[in-house]
């Protein structure tokens, strides 16, 4: 079973799940501050549940990924991913920046 590592928290999940899905089902959130109550819901299209991976492959991004990484607040020169659009297949290390889309990178 994959592991997720996000901050000091270590969560076990099936291969396949979504990775949003899964953060908020063990009470963690890939939303910073008002995002938590104003997001998408999970469609790819608002870009605040995107988080960085700082270890592991997650599979190619999806189209609806693709696009709304490509404006701003968000580039495509980042390595930043949606939490909603991630199917956990392997372990990873995750990381969420601060900033309303989680864009600013220290």
């Amino acid at each position: 079973m994959p592991r997720i590592y996000f901050g000091e928290k270590e969560i076990e999940c099936k291969s396949g799940d979504n990775l949003r899905k899964t953060l908020l089902k063990n009470e963690l959130s890939p939303h910073n501050s008002g995002t938590k109550l104003l997001n998408c819901m999970g469609l790819g299209s608002c870009g605040t549940c995107a988080i960085e991976i700082v270890k592991g492959e997650p599979h190619a991004k999806t189209k609806i990924e693709e696009w709304r990484l490509n404006f701003p607040p968000h580039t495509s020169k980042t390595k930043l991913r949606l939490a909603c659009q991630i199917k956990v297949e392997g372990d990873l290390h995750i990381c969420k920046h601060p900033g309303f889309w989680g864009e600013k990178r220290p």
